[in-house]
């Protein structure tokens, strides 16, 4: 469709020529040399007969001009392809300074009679030619040009790539392990006021919260030391926000990057602010294997439930497993069958029966 609405718009461009240069001194001479008088009927009749005759020309050879400029810009299109964008931005700039430069010259010799009009497209063909050739040959020197095309870009996704570590998390540790996978990329923040209050838990008088504190700066120091992720501390503080958190998201939203934490309250301060967070508990629930009812497992029940009769089992990953009728079988494995799994917020409960009531009751029914 494109190719045919060209080939029109070509011949009526054909025609409008062939009428313009029936008009010219050259056509009338024509005129003169055959014997036709200059009439303003033999006039319009060379007009029509000449854009007759040129729209004709421009219709047959249209399609062979589109299918040389269409082979043309393919060759041109395979041969920038191999050729990196900063040296096409190089060689344009030194195109534009060359002509920048050419200008004045052009304009001058322009002015000298007889070889004025050649010479001035001369020099700005060779300018141009020049500056393309300086400005690639000193690439190396004028990098600074091509990293204007990169920063933006460069310094939004090091942005991305920023996570400032909470205490909860620090103290958690699983935040190293699940760097040592390698699916958490980027600079580990650690804020200064989040080390100082990690040094006042650690220092604390009550038993519990010093073993936590001391297990927080250890963890510090391992992932400092065996990581291959970057861990640096921010110095930063805010003197005139006293509580951590609030420092916490101010640090995130002025450096753009995420929050890594554990703490409940943090993560919806963060999501009423706007401020990217990634959960550890969300990690861990998202990746826990899924269990569907009907399934099979051997658990050990550990304890008493709630309500009468429960035992309580504990998968490997925490996962707690309510047993009906299973607070009998306290210390003993024990093969259970699942009847319902309930997604909370604080994670994911199993119900089971024991296999053998099951079976039991199955085949009374039978």
């Amino acid at each position: 469709m494109l190719k045919n609405i060209i080939r029109i718009v070509s011949t009526l461009v054909g025609f409008a020529t062939g009428y313009q240069v029936a008009g010219t001194d050259f056509a009338t001479h024509v005129m003169a040399m055959a014997n036709i008088p200059p009439t303003p009927e033999t006039t319009i009749a060379a007009s029509i007969t000449s854009g007759s005759a040129f729209g004709l020309i421009f219709y047959f050879i249209t399609p062979w001009v589109i299918n040389r400029i269409v082979r043309f810009t393919r060759w041109v299109e395979s041969k920038m392809t191999d050729i990196p964008t900063q040296d096409i931005a190089l060689g344009f700039l030194g195109v534009l300074l060359g002509l920048l430069v050419a200008t004045p010259v052009s304009f001058a010799l322009y002015r000298i009679p007889l070889v004025g009009s050649y010479l001035s497209p001369g020099v700005m063909l060779v300018m141009a030619y020049l500056g393309f050739t300086v400005v690639n040959s000193r690439k190396e020197e004028l990098a600074f040009f091509t990293n204007i095309f990169k920063s933006g870009k460069a310094l939004e996704r090091q942005a991305r790539l920023l996570k400032v570590l909470d205490t909860s998390v620090i103290i958690d540790g699983r935040i190293m392990d699940i760097c040592t996978t390698g699916f958490v990329e980027g600079v580990m923040i650690i804020p200064g006021f989040v080390l100082e209050e990690l040094r006042h838990i650690a220092d604390s008088s009550d038993l519990l919260k010093r073993n936590r504190g001391r297990r927080g700066l250890d963890i510090l120091n391992k992932m400092q030391k065996d990581l291959k992720v970057p861990v640096q501390i921010w110095e930063e503080d805010f003197e005139d926000l006293s509580e951590v958190d609030s420092k916490l998201v101010r640090l995130t939203k002025k450096i753009k990057g995420k929050i890594v934490t554990n703490d409940y309250n943090l993560n919806k301060v963060c999501e009423l602010q706007g401020v990217p967070v990634l959960n550890i508990n969300e990690l861990a629930n998202a990746v826990k294997p899924v269990v569907l009812p009907g399934e099979e497992m051997v658990v050990q029940v550990i304890k008493d439930g709630k309500e009468a009769g429960q035992g309580v089992a504990y998968l490997d990953d925490g996962t707690m497993i309510v047993v009906e009728n299973g607070r009998r079988y306290i210390g003993d494995k024990l093969d259970v069958v699942v009847t319902s799994v309930l997604q909370t917020a604080a994670g994911r409960m199993i119900f089971a029966k024991p296999k053998a009531s099951m079976e039991k009751a199955y085949s009374g029914v039978k």
